[in-house]
């Protein structure tokens, strides 16, 4: 009889195993925020296991993911740690150095100013910065290595700033002897502690000869520092100002600022680097100034006040929520939950191809670009998968969204982790989010 007993007790719990892995091998219920976005809740699992497998691989160290279509979010998923050596989760307020993701917002207050007819695209910069009147163009010699400068055929325009023709340039893609001027004249790339003023950093590069004509070529650069600047200039605020009051608050954005206050600062991602193994490894915030090769930053510019160095190229810090409501402002031509900020004709203009024959030789981005954005003008180029008129841009921390208008799409992926080029996770979480579309 115990016997008996003991078989069937081994027998029911054979079962229930059974069951229960039947019941885990189901696909989950839908979401109703997928259902009403489109979304297939299957493929979400595979497109958030593409994240866990990057951070139990040590290629990062956490993300943030969004996907947001017919104006809502239908997946927000935070992945891994903020701080893997505390052992801190990643949520999804977590906070993110923006870095270049910081240029859009940029570009839309300088459209909100030419809307008002504050200043207009034509207009040269000299005329709000005075430094810039006369401008020169270096002409590298080759043998001697010496620089020959002369006049500039024309002055660089709000437009040039805008689109990137303006003949400035970074520090850090190394490009002698450009570089090196930058350097000894104090130039900041908009990443560390700089001093002084915004005002400082760009008077300092206006002093400098530029690296081609304006308007001949494109070439990414310290424009949009210079856009902050006149942002200034015009409006009589400071820019973090100007962005609080003028977009921040009214797109309801409380988490996107130039610097971190006190009671935020546990959310503020740490910042990794991969190792000489490609795995993960801590940049410490005692490290202060960290120099790689010519790309120079802080780990803790968010964190350290100076009230009044805000770089309109690269200083924001923002959560995946807030930034996907910008972006859906951008979608929805301007506008977002009764509040408009531009016109529609003026976002159709900034996410619609603005440099001609030129191109955009960062082609992650596209093979155009707007103002503000890259804009791909040719379905799936290279190994993208976003339709024609997506615009897109990222950080140099590997933050990265896009806006793909015919799919009503927009996709949000956070990370903290600063790499020479992009990681493969990036286009595959793109493709593996399209893969997820319903209809």
């Amino acid at each position: 009889m115990p016997s008996f007993r003991r078989c069937l007790m081994l027998a029911c719990v054979l079962v229930a195993s059974v069951v229960g892995c039947v019941l885990f091998l189901k696909d989950p219920p839908p979401s109703p925020e997928a259902v009403a976005t489109g979304l297939d809740t299957a493929k979400l699992e595979r497109l958030d296991a593409l994240v866990h497998e990057a951070v139990e691989g040590k290629q990062i160290a956490g993300a943030v993911v969004l996907l947001a279509r017919h104006g809502r979010i239908g997946h927000l998923k935070a992945i891994g740690w903020r701080d893997l050596e505390a052992q801190a989760p990643m949520t999804t307020d977590t906070l993110f150095r923006l870095g270049s993701m910081t240029k859009p917002i940029t570009s839309v207050a300088v459209m909100m100013l030419v809307e008002e007819g504050k200043l207009r695209l034509d207009d040269p910069v000299s005329k709000f910065l005075p430094e810039f009147k006369n401008p020169t163009v270096g002409v590298p010699n080759l043998f001697s290595r010496s620089l020959y400068v002369r006049p500039a055929g024309r002055e660089i325009t709000i437009r040039d700033l805008l689109n990137h023709t303006s003949g400035l340039t970074y520090r850090y893609w190394d490009l002698q002897p450009w570089t090196t001027l930058y350097r000894n004249a104090g130039v900041s790339d908009g990443l560390n502690h700089a001093p002084g003023t915004s005002l400082n950093n760009v008077r300092r590069l206006a002093r400098l000869p530029l690296m081609f004509q304006p308007g001949t070529f494109w070439g990414y650069g310290l424009s949009d520092d210079v856009l902050g600047v006149v942002v200034e200039i015009i409006s009589g605020q400071d820019l973090e100002t100007f962005f609080r009051e003028r977009i921040f608050g009214p797109l309801k954005m409380h988490d996107t600022c130039f610097y971190v206050p006190q009671e935020k600062q546990g959310r503020l991602s740490a910042l990794y680097m991969p190792d000489r193994h490609g795995r993960v490894q801590r940049i410490r915030e005692e490290l202060g100034l960290v120099s790689v090769g010519e790309i120079e930053f802080s780990v803790t510019y968010p964190c350290e006040k100076n009230g009044q160095y805000f770089s309109g190229g690269a200083g924001l810090v923002s959560t995946a929520p807030d930034y996907a409501r910008f972006l859906q402002m951008m979608l929805n031509g301007g506008e977002l939950d009764g509040v408009r900020l531009l016109r529609p004709e003026t976002v159709q203009q900034m996410t619609s191809n603005q440099i001609g024959y030129l191109k955009n030789y960062i082609l992650k981005y596209g093979d155009g670009y707007g103002y503000g954005f890259g804009i791909h003008t040719v379905d799936g180029m290279g190994l993208d998968v976003s339709s024609t008129g997506s615009y897109s841009w990222g950080g140099i921390f590997q933050t990265y969204f896009w806006v793909d208008p015919k799919k009503d799409l927009i996709g949000v992926l956070m990370v903290q982790l600063f790499a020479i080029g992009d990681i493969p996770l990036r286009q595959e979480f793109k493709k593996r989010a399209y893969e997820c579309l319903v209809g």
